[in-house]
């Protein structure tokens, strides 16, 4: 009731002003021009915030676009809850809920859209004429990461020492392509960060860390500290020897039959050497004819195969003749050398054969010439072996001859002092730096077998000179190395008796295999 009365005055204190107008208003007219001009007020102001506020449009669907951003959404509540509080409107509370889902929504899509640093792992490896620096460059690692890991390298290893060929793993994290980000150009073209190359000279990639292995023994890692320098490491493993005492009948060669029988190349052809200079490997095997070596391996921790130790012990039973050889260091300072078990060295002034691997295709003697059509005389031995085979030094001695000689084609002879002397003809090349004058050690290259001067294929043409006459190379007997005596023979005995002992308590192998002789080292190694 109060209420009525105080409105009912309000209205008889207008009622003169809104007479003079000529127009009669009621009470809800009047609340009606209050309200909408109230409201126009606010819209209005609101819709001036929101056009200052509306991000620019470059393509697409404007509502798209605009919708997407935040103070668009910040208008559309305040023009709602404008309308609910002119009009009495209660707000929807599911709308906020949603709003706000919209807002996580967009967020985790702005953040799926930044570019992300990644850790990856690359093999890079070096090619001829590559050095270190430049590989890692071509990968993506800018010139300063490169050069200071190299520098951190150097207190380790010496890159002078790496080589073609040699595998590196390095981990690097990538940068962010920004390109991403904004509407500007792009520091990057195409798909040039996949494929691990920068353009216009920008690294795509921070270095963290390299790894490689130069040799079974070491395994080096460069790595990045947390400030940024880099260390180097060599880890060097212990490797550890284990006894092989292996053997087998010869059957073809010696060469084929100790492969098959799973003994190393390297051992192989080492204990080739050792007899060299007392078996004709062409002329004096036979069916039936066995060898056995006793030697040592170095292996690494996980059972891999490293490299040859010594060989201690080899025997060769040709027929009813055997040929027993030690390994005998009297001097430490000094290359180790084999002698019978009289003490007798195994070396000879000169080796049998100078090739290694070769048949006999023609004798010393006369024969028919196969260029000239009649018989002559052949003064030396032909070794049938294929072109660019290496030629060896007979034994220890100076060079006096090298170069074109008639029928020989290109050849060489060796003086080796005290009369005896060695040729080599039909050769196709000379070993590099050789020359006449130059000094040459026992089985050294000094040349490589050919085809030229008088020849009618590809073979060694082989002399012995004594007092400069020919002399027949599979019958002139040669004088023998050094003979052990006194404090030096009884030395010799007591390392014969040594390894005689050892070999007795090693099982003979007659196929050695890696996973046999890993395990069996690594049981002695704990």
């Amino acid at each position: 009731m109060t209420r009525h009365n105080d409105t009912t005055q309000f209205d008889t204190e207008w009622t003169p002003a809104i007479d003079g107008t000529g127009k009669v208003l009621n009470t809800d007219s009047r609340w009606t021009i209050v309200s909408t001009s109230v409201s126009a007020l606010i819209v209005g102001s609101i819709a001036w915030l929101a056009v200052s506020t509306m991000p620019p449009v470059t393509g697409g669907s404007v509502e798209n676009a605009s919708k997407g951003f935040l103070p668009y959404r910040l208008f559309q509540q305040l023009s709602q809850s404008s309308n609910n509080a002119l009009f009495g409107n209660a707000p929807a509370e599911p709308a906020l809920p949603a709003q706000q889902n919209n807002l996580d929504q967009n967020l985790a899509a702005e953040r799926a859209q930044k570019p992300k640093s990644s850790i990856e792992t690359h093999t890079v490896t070096l090619d001829a004429g590559d050095t270190l620096a430049g590989a890692l460059e071509n990968a993506g690692i800018s010139a300063d990461d490169a050069n200071a890991a190299i520098a951190a390298l150097s207190k380790v290893y010496s890159p002078r020492q790496l080589r073609a060929g040699l595998a590196f793993d390095i981990t690097y994290n990538t940068k962010p392509d920004v390109s991403t980000t904004n509407n500007s150009s792009s520091d990057y073209e195409g798909d040039d960060i996949s494929k691990g190359k920068a353009v216009q000279g920008e690294p795509i990639a921070r270095l963290l860390s390299i790894k490689f292995s130069p040799s079974v023994e070491h395994d080096v890692t460069i790595t990045r500290g947390d400030d940024g320098t880099f260390q180097a490491t060599d880890t060097v493993k212990k490797l550890v020897p284990h006894v092989h005492r292996a053997g087998a009948a010869i059957d073809g060669s010696l060469y084929l039959s100790a492969m098959r029988a799973g003994i190393p190349t390297d051992v192989v052809g080492e204990m080739i050497k050792m007899f060299s200079y007392k078996v004709d490997f062409q002329r004096d095997l036979h069916p039936g004819d066995s060898f056995e070596v006793f030697y040592n391996y170095y292996y690494t921790p996980e059972g891999q195969a490293v490299r040859n130790g010594n060989i201690s012990y080899a025997v060769m039973r040709l027929g009813d003749k055997q040929i027993v050889l030690y390994r005998y260091q009297s001097d430490p300072n000094a290359p180790a050398e084999y002698f019978d078990a009289t003490g007798e060295s195994a070396k000879g002034l000169l080796m049998k054969t100078p090739v290694d691997g070769a048949r006999i295709t023609s004798g010393f003697g006369m024969r028919f010439h196969p260029v000239l059509g009649f018989s002559r005389m052949h003064k030396g031995v032909d070794f049938g072996v294929p072109i660019g085979t290496p030629v060896m030094a007979a034994g220890a001695g100076t060079i006096a001859f090298m170069g074109w000689s008639n029928g020989y084609g290109r050849f060489v002879q060796v003086n080796h002092g005290n009369g005896y002397a060695t040729a080599y003809g039909h050769l196709s090349r000379f070993a590099a730096g050789l020359h006449v004058g130059s000094r040459v050690g026992q089985a050294q290259v000094i040349a490589f077998s050919g085809n030229t001067g008088m020849s009618t294929g590809p073979h060694l043409h082989y002399e012995i000179r004594v007092r400069n006459e020919q002399v027949n190379p599979l019958s002139v007997k040669m004088a023998q190395g050094r003979k052990l005596s006194g404090k030096e023979m009884r030395a010799f005995q007591s390392e014969r008796l040594r390894i005689d002992d050892q070999m007795a308590a090693t099982k003979l192998e007659t196929k050695v295999a890696d996973a046999t002789a890993a395990a069996n080292f690594k049981s002695l190694s704990k």
